[in-house]
């Protein structure tokens, strides 16, 4: 016999003896079933968010929400015994730092999932990374409407859970017509930030505003930039436009500066200020003095929806984390229960079979508006939250007089604005 045929019938063996090796390595000592190195494999999903600079509270109270959530589907066994484990990457604010960090949590980390809880100003550099990667993206912050209602940015495989601007546009032009009937109102400025999200989403307030109440004059809109820390040139400008009442979208640590500050210049004395998010823990519990003669939508608070589940909810929130859940923080959860649903539905951690289940996913939730929430399954994104406005307060519920946003409003109207842009 050769020696080449010699060591072929031992390479041969080996072989045969790690292939035997293999197939019995998942069989305990205690008689229990093989388990396949794939069931055991974790399902990795990255996360890039905002962890570090003025608006951490975004990052930190998204990452608090999906650790919660994601405890309960692992405590549960997971999908056939497949855990959910997630990486966390800061982007600290900076879309190209975000478009870089979601890259590299598919290519280099071994992420299967983007779950993107950027602020808008990132969330379109995540969505066009999950787009050229072709992988399952869920959007949980990014309130900028275009994200999911313009078609030419739409791919199959990605979802949105977090509120949208035009649905807080109708929900509060609404509210904000009928309180400017009431005090006859009808001089109006604007401070938003100089953005996407503050752009488009003031522009849809006003479109709704002036479509409830037709004697309404803007005059005057000022623009801040995004983190921006000095408010005392924009605060000037408003005060010398002199008008009855002001909108903005800024939100978290720039609408506790913007609020701070403007006490300082007495800009909402005799003035009426509306803005999507003043009701925020986040908000009310860091500004110095909540001025009066101020109405907001609901962001989060344990109070709206007033139902148990709610309260159930943020009551486990706060002891988990020593502190108050914020709008993010629910938009987080309710996503997870959007993915958890449909992994368990496609019995897969695929993402495109994960997409499928999803589109269309109704699911019991403690902050939809009767209980469930809905992935609508034309644009991916989620509707039928607790929507709703009201004055604020100083102490809890913090918001009085609420007024429900109307869905089948919302939904009628919405359908009109994308038939105007092209959008239908």
């Amino acid at each position: 016999m050769s020696k080449n045929h010699t060591q072929s019938s031992a390479a041969a063996s080996r072989r045969k003896l790690l292939k035997g090796a293999i197939a019995t390595a998942g069989i305990a000592t205690l008689g229990l079933p093989a388990i396949s190195l794939a069931q055991n494999k974790p399902i990795r999903i990255g996360m890039p968010t905002i962890l570090s600079g003025r608006v951490a509270m975004l990052g930190i109270a998204s990452r608090n929400a999906v650790a919660m959530e994601v405890e309960k589907f692992n405590a549960a066994g997971g999908l056939n015994g497949r855990m959910i484990e997630m990486v966390v990457r800061d982007s600290k604010g900076q879309p190209q730092e975000a478009a870089r960090v979601a890259r590299e949590l598919v290519t280099g980390d071994g992420c299967e999932i983007i779950w993107d809880a950027e602020a808008s100003s990132g969330a379109f550099a995540v969505h066009e990374v999950a787009k050229d990667l072709g992988v399952l993206v869920v959007h949980t912050c990014s309130e900028t409407s275009s994200l999911t209602a313009d078609p030419k940015l739409r791919v199959p495989t990605a979802f949105r859970c977090a509120r949208q601007g035009i649905h807080d546009a109708i929900a509060g032009g609404s509210y904000g017509a009928e309180i400017a009937k009431k005090l006859k109102l009808t001089r109006w400025m604007s401070i938003s930030p100089d953005y996407a999200y503050g752009r488009d989403t003031t522009a849809e307030y006003f479109e709704y505003l002036k479509h409830f109440n037709n004697n309404i004059e803007i005059v005057g809109q000022v623009w801040p930039k995004l983190f921006q820390a000095d408010y005392s040139e924009n605060i000037t400008r408003m005060v010398q436009g002199k008008p009855q009442a002001v909108y903005s979208c800024l939100w978290g640590g720039d609408m506790t500066s913007f609020i701070d500050q403007s006490n300082i210049y007495a800009l909402f004395k005799d003035k009426q200020f509306f803005s999507p998010n003043l009701a925020e823990y986040a908000v009310l519990t860091a500004v110095k003095n909540v001025p009066p003669n101020m109405h907001s939508g609901n962001r989060y608070l344990r109070s709206f929806p007033n139902t148990p589940a709610n309260a159930a909810w943020a009551d486990a929130y706060r002891a988990k984390f020593k502190e108050l859940a914020l709008n993010w923080s629910w938009q987080n959860a309710a996503g997870i229960g959007f993915l958890t649903t449909a992994m368990k539905k496609a019995n897969s951690a695929d993402g495109k079979k994960i997409a499928e289940a999803m589109r269309g996913l109704k699911i019991d939730s403690p902050f939809g508006a009767d209980g469930t929430l809905t992935m609508r399954p034309e644009d991916n994104t989620v509707v039928n939250y607790a929507i709703g406005y009201g004055s604020l307060t100083n102490k809890e519920p913090f918001m009085t007089n609420q007024v429900n946003g109307k869905w089948d409003q919302i939904y009628a109207l919405e359908a009109e604005w994308k038939k105007r842009k092209g959008w239908a």
